[in-house]
């Protein structure tokens, strides 16, 4: 069967910055997406990457930008998240949110790391949103927020974490994304075998993921590469595992019509 891109259905990039591009390099970024079919969600680490996110949105009809406070910079934010409410309003989806104890070895910064995600939460509750969500180091404390606030929609980013957490991840339908570590790493490849595929979604999390785990930044048809590893692992065709990871997107945004110009992306071309 042929795998070239013309043969496979938009692809999916479930996670992403791109934001932090240089302007100098975003031409290329959304030629790239245009030219592979991938529809893409620019993450914010703060209000501003949300901003620049809605910009770069303006300009690709693949792009869908979500506002977030990063737990890295939660004890920012922490203080004026009421300012957020209206950004938290217009934006479909609510990311990159969450908890990272892995990464910030300061305990004096957890309790506003579980604030802004409690916060983020509640409105994902209350406007029924949403969440990428970021798990490093902290996988159990999330799950408890998540069943806390009793959070259906969950995209849970690059889960790296312990097995009972995961198991409990999975039974409350959250979709799990998987990216460049994928192509390095036998425990992560490992945890993607365990996540049901109607769950699987792809992610590159550019271009700062790739820098970390290879050294370098990477431009977005990484994401193809991220496929076929994931195609391997679940002993599936690349076109198959393409058109999974499509299907499961559509799945979780539903009939949500803040996503209506999105899913016809999704859909183009099928």
């Amino acid at each position: 069967m042929a795998t070239n891109d013309e043969s496979l259905p938009p692809m999916v990039d479930a996670h992403a910055h791109l934001d932090e591009y240089p302007d100098t390099w975003l031409g290329v970024v959304l030629d790239q997406l245009e030219e592979h079919r991938i529809a893409t969600i620019t993450v914010a680490m703060a209000p501003q990457a949300y901003e620049r996110g809605l910009q770069i949105q303006q300009r690709s009809r693949y792009v869908l930008a979500a506002l977030g406070v990063h737990p890295w910079n939660a004890h920012h934010f922490v203080t004026r998240l009421d300012d957020l409410e209206e950004l938290l309003e217009e934006s479909p989806m609510l990311g990159e949110v969450g908890l990272d104890f892995r990464n910030v070895r300061d305990p004096s910064l957890y309790d506003s790391q579980e604030r802004v995600f409690e916060f983020f939460l509640d409105a994902a509750k209350r406007w029924d949103k949403i969440v990428n969500v970021h798990t490093s180091g902290a996988e159990s404390e999330v799950v408890e927020l998540l069943e806390r606030y009793d959070t259906r929609r969950a995209i849970i980013h690059w889960y790296s974490g312990p097995q009972e957490p995961l198991r409990r991840l999975i039974e409350r339908g959250c979709y799990f994304t998987f990216g460049c570590e994928l192509l390095a790493s036998e425990s992560i490849q490992q945890i993607a075998a365990a996540v049901p595929p109607e769950l699987l979604l792809t992610e590159t999390d550019n271009p700062g993921g790739p820098q970390w785990v290879f050294g370098e930044p990477s431009m977005p048809d990484l994401v193809r590469t991220v496929l076929q590893a994931l195609a391997i692992v679940h002993k599936r065709d690349l076109s198959d595992m393409a058109e999974q990871v499509r299907r499961n997107m559509l799945a979780l945004i539903g009939g949500d019509p803040r996503f209506e110009h999105w899913k016809e992306v999704l859909d183009s071309g099928v």
